[in-house]
């Protein structure tokens, strides 16, 4: 039987041949079963895996949970004997959230965290899979019969595979996974491996496959070296003031090219073995050494393309490989200096990074450029191990996360939710708040980055990452919302004063959301602005959007706002001019970029709904009314005009990817939770507080509770009788084009959105 392993916020599963409960493990072949089944309807999994083992207690010990036994059966017998109907739906809502409650608490891990699937790209698992068997890293036989379970179970009905789990077929995604079944042992004439290969094979092969992926499998032996655009490595001793360095460039950008351009400077590739022979035969059209490779350095398969190229960027590339293929005087010093540089830059993002690296692509990379520089050495053997970090299992079978986790994340929302719903946690779940708190203090970074600047860091202590105080990246929103969960907290009544954050602690996290603020008034994620947009020219990624430099957005300037703004209540006296000025000039930058039907586009989540909610609760804490802010009452319109019929709101991935709104067929719970706190928030910031009996209420308003009263009733009826809620379509989004999971937000957010509706309009009972 597979366990989860947690240790103060790392993650991951481990095979133990002894096994578990025979009903548990019953229950996990009964998810697996119904999602195999399922798989074209729903390809998103429940993570039933996680959810399942949870409730067994003997297999997965309590953490010092509370008795609610009693508490629950009361409102039970509260709700048989109510007659009246308003008394009945407050009786109603406070039954859900404590259900809800009750049921959350038990997927939150001994350190506080709440785990969970952080997958959904198609590309991450066969980068590791490739870059294992490169580096002759085992995977074991369990963890293999796994991902293969994975790879089938996304495999669409054409034979291919996705830029991610609810996408169309692609290039990238259906040759990555086809060289990754591959290389997990299934044989060639296996049904799945030959109509994956059909499907690549009727595309003229392999040979449009995007840039990425001709990297991948250059290395491997699959795809000549003169078929890449150039990833000249000396891009990284040029001059810091260029703004086109790679320093400057969005972080994420900049650390997947950097190991990137090491491979391609040192051309390294693996040796070549009897699989990679046979797949030179199964991957293209012609024989592997007839084929024209520089003339495939753009070709790039219909499906794939997100991004057109300009032709500009083609005239770079055509210099650059130039610069390649002639013999120029003085190339192989800078060469060899551009190599000692990226090599470096690579090691020491290892070491900042307890060898988790910033993301899943370039911890692969990373490990692979660490092998040809020496395979022997103790930095690459420090690698392997944390590979687990990005592995997670559900129902559908063993994936690569798209990091490390989501603990800080999940748990700073989670921790607001629980907070807003009053005595239901504070009188009976304190154990889950007290447990909240100390994932936040655990999770807080501590410490800057030693020399930040040779490294292209911005500071980092007092910052929250994303997931875990080793991962360290700090990031503006996560630590806005850490600020937040802690000051929640620690007002709730349930924390010990002795374990309250010091005000040095707190007032770091202040400083870096300070120094983070762009000259736009916005805040982008990870680091400030260090370009300019008209990089995107030179975009080398044909699958991602906007990826170049770090852009402000919606979402993180709303959670800088709210940060701020929550700490200036709690510490008036502090830098006040600096907050005061930081969350005017960010809620200007809110107002500058709602576009003209009231909307605000989301950059990290489905979208229309995501960001309008966060532009509304950026300008609510930044002190705008309803009367006297005009993008208020827009966005209240904007998000009753996608109500559906049932009182739900339902968006479709592609609004992402089209930059328009796109209807979902069926409502979605989470978006509805963000449409429905958006109204309250907005509404709620109404000079005069309203109710349903004023004689003043302004029509729209009537309009709106109704809107919400709607979206409530569809959260209530859509909660299933264990408290949790459906899995849905996914709600994450990367880069404009690629989704990503979010498994813990069907929780959150009907939680806290209930909550704050509870809170906010009806009485305290």
């Amino acid at each position: 039987m597979w366990k989860i392993v947690c240790d103060r916020g790392r993650q991951w599963w481990e095979w133990h041949p002894e096994g578990g409960p025979e009903e548990l493990i019953e229950k996990v072949e009964e998810a697996r079963t119904h999602f195999e089944k399922n798989k074209y309807k729903q390809k998103h999994s429940s993570d039933q895996v996680l959810r399942t083992t949870a409730l067994y207690r003997p297999f997965n010990e309590a953490y010092g949970m509370d008795d609610v036994t009693d508490y629950m059966k009361s409102l039970d017998k509260r709700l048989a004997q109510e007659d009246d109907g308003e008394k009945r739906h407050k009786t109603l809502l406070e039954r859900s959230l404590a259900r809800s409650v009750q049921y959350y608490r038990t997927l939150q891990m001994s350190d506080g965290h709440w785990p969970g699937d952080y997958g959904g790209p198609m590309f991450l698992l066969p980068g590791l899979i490739i870059v294992c068997y490169i580096t002759e890293t085992e995977l074991d036989h369990e963890t293999r019969k796994e991902m293969k379970r994975y790879l089938f179970n996304h495999q669409n009905e054409d034979g291919g595979w996705g830029l991610h789990i609810e996408a169309p077929s692609s290039m990238f995604g259906t040759a990555m996974n086809y060289v990754a079944l591959r290389i997990l042992g299934v044989d060639r004439d296996d049904s799945s491996a030959v109509a994956a290969r059909n499907w690549i094979l009727q595309r003229g092969g392999a040979l449009g496959i995007p840039s990425w992926g001709k990297l991948y499998l250059a290395v491997l032996g699959l795809y000549h070296w003169d078929g890449l655009n150039p990833l000249t490595p000396e891009m990284w001793i040029l001059p810091y003031w260029l703004p086109i360095h790679p320093g400057r460039f969005w972080c994420h950008c900049r650390i997947v090219y950097l190991p990137m351009s090491y491979l391609y400077g040192r051309r390294a590739t693996a040796k070549e073995t009897e699989l990679i022979r046979e797949l030179k035969e199964e991957l293209y059209l012609d024989k592997f050494e007839e084929i024209d490779w520089n003339a495939q350095r753009e070709n790039c398969c219909k499906e794939d393309i997100y991004t057109k190229r300009p032709k500009i960027q083609s005239w770079l590339w055509t210099i650059l490989s130039w610069y390649e293929k002639f013999p120029i005087p003085g190339k192989s010093f800078f060469r060899r200096r551009a190599l000692e540089e990226t090599i470096l830059q690579v090691k020491k993002e290892d070491e900042h990074t307890n060898f988790i690296c910033i993301g899943p692509v370039n911890k692969v990379l990373n490990m692979l450029c660490c092998y040809f520089d020496d395979p022997r050495s103790e930095h690459f053997q420090k690698h392997i191990p944390r590979l687990k970090d990005y592995l997670w299992l559900a129902e559908d079978g063993m994936k690569m996360q798209g990091y490390n986790g989501s603990q800080l994340w999940d748990t700073a929302f989670a921790a607001q939710a629980l907070c807003e719903a009053g005595s239901i946690t504070r009188h009976h779940f304190p154990s889950t708040l007290q447990l909240a708190h100390h994932y936040l203090d655990i999770a807080q970074v501590r410490e800057d980055i030693p020399q930040g600047e040779r490294y292209y860091r911005h500071i980092s202590k007092g910052a929250w990452p994303f997931s875990t105080r080793d991962h360290g990246w700090p990031i503006s929103d996560c630590t806005a919302e850490g600020l937040k969960a802690v000051l929640s907290l620690e007002a709730c009544g349930s924390i010990p004063k002795e374990q309250f954050f010091s005000h040095e602690r707190l007032f770091d996290a202040v400083h870096v959301s300070l120094s983070l603020q762009n000259k736009d008034g916005g805040w982008a994620t990870y680091e400030n602005t260090r370009s300019y947009s008209w990089l995107e020219w030179i975009n080398p990624s044909e699958v991602f959007g906007d990826i170049m430099i770090d852009y402000s957005c919606v979402e993180c300037t709303s959670s800088s706002i709210q940060g701020l703004a929550a700490f200036r209540a709690r510490h008036p006296g502090h830098r006040r001019a600096q907050v005061d000025t930081a969350i005017e000039r960010g809620a200007q930058f809110i107002e500058s970029i709602q576009r003209a039907d009231g909307s605000w586009y989301g950059s990290w989540g489905v979208c229309f709904t995501y960001g309008t909610w966060f532009g509304v609760e950026g300008l609510v804490a930044a002190g705008r009314t309803f009367e006297s802010c005009e993008c208020l009452p827009k966005a209240c319109h904007f998000l009753c005009s996608k109500q559906k019929s049932d009182g739900s709101w339902g968006e479709s991935y592609l609004s992402c990817t089209e930059k328009v709104w796109m209807e979902a067929e069926q409502g979605q719970v989470v978006q509805t939770a963000w449409a429905v706190m958006a109204l309250i928030k907005a509404i709620g910031a109404s000079h005069s507080m309203w109710n349903e009996t004023e004689e003043n209420v302004h029509a729209s308003h009537q309009v709106f509770h109704s809107s919400i009263r709607k979206g409530i009733d569809f959260l209530l009826s859509s909660q299933q009788e264990n408290g949790d809620w459906p899995q849905q379509r996914i709600s994450g989004v990367f880069n404009r084009n690629c989704m990503i999971s979010y498994s813990n937000y069907r929780n959150i957010f009907p939680m806290w959105a209930i909550a704050l509706y509870r809170s906010r309009f009806l009485e305290e009972i």
